[in-house]
């Protein structure tokens, strides 16, 4: 192995922690920007899939150690068989945007490439002034994935779409706010504290409301909404034991305690 392969996988997988109703993924690979290899995007699907079981989850979020939130994919792990490792991160990708749980990317600095998707396929981003994105596709002779593009022109608008993959323009964590991109920013030294206050109030939600919430929005994003299952889900809602502690929680001006039931 050369010292080249050694630098190339740096760190360590993905790191899935769960603590009550709050999920956490974090990207291990600080000293390549937490690129991600090829048996990254498998451990990555095994942990979307355990968080996706345990019904005690309401929030996940996603996050990197060191400077940088992700770098993206790393193209010289996938050599010849580029294509097979797009499909593989476009997979990735759909399975993080239709998390059952609510999904925060709390960005700590720099996002490139695909990780800008993973960031964007998740419910809310925060992140710090020093962020900024960069997606140099057009430059490397890439053609983005569809799943993708159709994220950014959703998500941000066509205009800012092609800013982004056509212009490959870099963007400062002001611009990103500004163009929607970022939920919220703050300083470096808040962001920990930011993130855990967010996630926090998310998973203080009513889960029945919250969730189904979630899944609705999504669907109605893409133009797939089921009318009879949001129907169910508002009559179950209704009738719910979580309702009326909500209600009653109000009136007495008190925390509420959910069950989600």
């Amino acid at each position: 192995m050369t010292t080249q392969d050694r630098n190339s996988n740096a760190g360590l997988p993905p790191e899935l922690h769960i603590d009550g109703a709050i999920a956490t993924i974090t990207l291990r690979r600080p000293a390549v920007a937490n690129r991600l290899e090829l048996s990254d995007l498998e451990v990555l699907q095994a942990q979307l899939a355990e968080v996706e079981s345990r019904q005690e989850v309401l929030v996940l979020r996603l996050q990197g150690q060191g400077r940088h939130f992700c770098s993206g994919f790393n193209l010289g792990d996938a050599g010849e068989n580029i294509a097979t490792a797009a499909e593989r991160f476009e997979a990735l990708a759909a399975v993080l945007e239709r998390a059952r749980p609510v999904t925060v990317a709390v960005i700590n600095g720099g996002l490139y490439g695909g990780a800008t998707d993973l960031a964007l396929a998740c419910d809310f981003r925060i992140g710090t002034t020093a962020a900024e994105m960069f997606v140099p596709a057009a430059q490397l002779g890439l053609l983005f994935y569809r799943g993708g593009m159709e994220r950014f022109v959703a998500r941000l608008g066509l205009p800012v779409a092609r800013r982004i993959l056509l212009a490959a323009e870099k963007l400062d964590a002001q611009q990103m706010h500004a163009l929607g991109y970022l939920d919220r920013m703050v300083e470096p030294e808040a962001l920990v504290q930011a993130g855990q206050d967010w996630c926090a109030r998310l998973a203080g939600m009513a889960p029945l409301a919250l969730l189904g919430m979630k899944r609705h929005l999504d669907a109605i994003a893409r133009g797939a909404l089921d009318a009879q299952a949001l129907a169910a889900d508002i009559a179950r809602v209704n009738a719910s034991e979580d309702l009326r502690e909500g209600v009653r929680a109000w009136q007495e001006k008190r925390p509420a305690v959910f069950r989600g039931r």
